[in-house]
């Protein structure tokens, strides 16, 4: 089996791969100073848990937009499950596409690697909105190439922003607001609205733009922890697809391995 390790800036997902299928995933806050055996009683645990042991595990993949964290993942393959880890976008596990931008090494591993599961997954052009810490939105060609994108603050990083830098105005959560209108009677309705709706003002602004700069019909495929959320009130998505990152860890490592 093959555990596959998205690290971001936020959360490290694991997950659990047999073949295509993901059988298990677990999250964990990123922190680059967690050591290898500081994982391994974390993660040994949970797949003991689920009914796997560190046998099961034949293979192990690490995409990582925080490059310190490499090193102690690493420890954790070697020294927990006798694994030499596979890194994506370096040696036989580099992207295999191409990245048509001024600097092509600065691409997050996150958006090469969305950008290789939607291509395997959707036809045609794509835009993909992966909702993070930042919030990208990436234009992926019908031949797979990455062309650039944007890169926007993350709702939560605006919300933080807003709260952090501000005396008087609350912590809330971020939700669909109850009503459809725009005019808030209290300090938590406007500040909901003005970062939900605005939010979705601002991805729909983008997309609108891209598309229109692309000048073919693409379609728009979503990611990340808030995608189900805008889902709901827009129908800017033609998918949501919360694996994609994790699926195209998966075929990186098989593809590396045929």
């Amino acid at each position: 089996m093959l555990l596959a390790a998205d690290v971001g800036n936020t959360n490290v997902v694991f997950a659990l791969f047999d073949g295509t299928k993901i059988k298990a995933r677990w999250r964990i806050a990123t922190d680059a100073r967690r050591t290898g055996d500081e994982y391994a009683v974390w993660l040994l645990q949970l797949l003991k848990i689920e009914g796997y042991s560190r046998e099961d595990i034949g293979q192990i993949i690490i995409g990582s937009v925080v490059p310190r964290s490499i090193h102690n993942l690493s420890v954790l393959a070697r020294k927990y499950f006798g694994v030499e880890p596979m890194i994506a976008g370096a040696g036989d596990t580099d992207w295999g596409i191409e990245v048509d931008v001024d600097e092509p090494r600065s691409l997050g591993a996150d958006r090469a690697l969305n950008a290789i599961a939607a291509h395997a997954k959707y036809d045609g052009d794509l835009i993909v909105i992966d909702f993070g810490t930042a919030t990208t939105i990436d234009a992926v060609d019908f031949n797979g190439a990455y062309k650039g994108g944007i890169i926007a603050p993350g709702i939560n990083l605006s919300l933080d922003a807003l709260v952090g830098n501000t005396a008087k105005l609350p912590r809330i959560a971020i939700e669909k607001p109850a009503s459809t209108s725009v005019i808030g009677r209290n300090t938590e309705d406007q500040m909901l609205i003005g970062v939900f709706w605005g939010y979705v003002a601002l991805i729909e602004g983008l997309v609108a733009r891209m598309k229109k700069e692309i000048g073919r019909p693409a379609k728009v495929v979503a990611t990340g922890g808030l995608a189900l959320l805008f889902d709901e009130i827009t129908d800017l998505f033609d998918a949501v697809d919360s694996d994609l990152t994790l699926e195209g860890l998966a075929m990186l490592a098989e593809r590396a391995s045929s």
